[in-house]
């Protein structure tokens, strides 16, 4: 992959205002960078930041501090030629136009970048077959399902033929079938490295499936900027299960309690399960000598796998361990 950056945020603050809640600082501080035909996932609990940072990228939220660079180019100084760079999907499908049919939304986005139809209608009849839109392609945007909605907002968005692509939560609130379907595409677009794409989304499964790193933001302020397969390994090698015969006795769990932070003891048919994560394999032995010293029987020891899902509900959550 090209190390080369296109998108770089520096130092993004957004400061907002108002007499009844003070200074609220909704971004604080945010930096990062997107490298040439990435797939980045942008993350974080509801009021995090993701959204507000993705519509100052786009020009259309001023941020209060820092820098935008849009393929080496200053977007707060020079933002319509930053612009002609990005295409993005926000909140929804809200980025058609509902009088018109699917084709003519296509066409009228492709004009708005400047591309003649008759270079960019090909690409048109891709884009409609790719998306599943053949049947409809007559049909007026306000007709469609919301599935089919979503899926022409995300259409007219690749259809201007940007490198950048911004999405923000482009499977919310569509059907299981529709959601894989999208998801489908968006996979697709990245193994073929056609795109650079930052995508916001509450969906784990789609940033997991789709996106080789990931920035998480809690409070307005970026707190995991890695791998998805490096926050994989992380976890993995610190978490490890436990499965005991029967219960312990009150002294088994006391110690155990005492002698390990993270550490969670369940009870479930005739059997206890004792997760804990220690970044020092060598504590396994520790646990394992609390068992036998009280006569308890240990089952199986194994590691942890845990989903993106769990690390990020663990990161927000401030478990991560340094």
């Amino acid at each position: 992959m090209s190390q080369e950056v296109v998108l770089r945020v520096e130092e993004l603050t957004k400061i907002y205002r108002s007499r009844r809640q003070g200074e609220i600082r909704a971004v604080d501080h945010v930096s990062f960078a997107v490298h040439r035909n990435e797939v980045v996932g942008l993350l974080g609990p509801n009021g995090a930041g993701k959204t507000t940072t993705i519509k100052c990228i786009c020009g259309l939220i001023r941020p209060t501090a820092g820098r935008i660079w849009i393929d080496e180019i200053d977007a707060l100084r020079q933002p319509h030629r930053a612009l002609e760079k990005i295409a993005a999907v926000l909140e929804g499908n809200r980025n058609v136009y509902w009088r018109l049919t699917v084709r003519d939304n296509l066409e009228f986005f492709a004009g708005l970048q400047g591309l003649p139809l008759r270079k960019v209608r090909g690409y048109i009849d891709e884009l409609i077959e790719l998306f599943g839109l053949q049947e409809k392609v007559n049909t007026q945007a306000r007709a469609l399902s919301r599935g089919m909605q979503q899926k022409l907002a995300v259409a007219c968005a690749l259809v201007k033929q940007t490198e950048i692509l911004l999405l923000d939560e482009p499977t919310l609130g569509l059907d299981v079938e529709t959601s894989y379907e999208l998801r489908r595409v968006l996979k697709d677009l990245a193994q073929r490295g056609e795109r650079t794409i930052l995508l916001s989304s509450h969906d784990m499964s789609v940033v997991q499936d789709i996106c080789d790193r990931v920035i998480i933001i809690n409070r307005g302020r970026v707190v995991v900027d890695d791998r998805i397969e490096n926050l994989k390994r992380l976890f993995q090698a610190s978490a490890y299960r436990f499965e005991v015969e029967g219960h312990l006795t009150p002294e088994q769990r006391r110690e155990l309690q005492e002698r390990f932070e993270l550490l969670k003891i369940t009870d479930t048919d005739g059997r206890t399960i004792i997760e804990a994560e220690m970044l020092d394999p060598s504590r396994v032995y520790e646990v394992i000598d609390v068992l036998r010293q009280n006569g308890a029987r240990l089952e199986s020891v194994g590691r942890q796998y845990p989903d993106l899902e769990e690390i990020f509900l663990r990161i927000v959550r401030g478990e991560a361990r340094k």
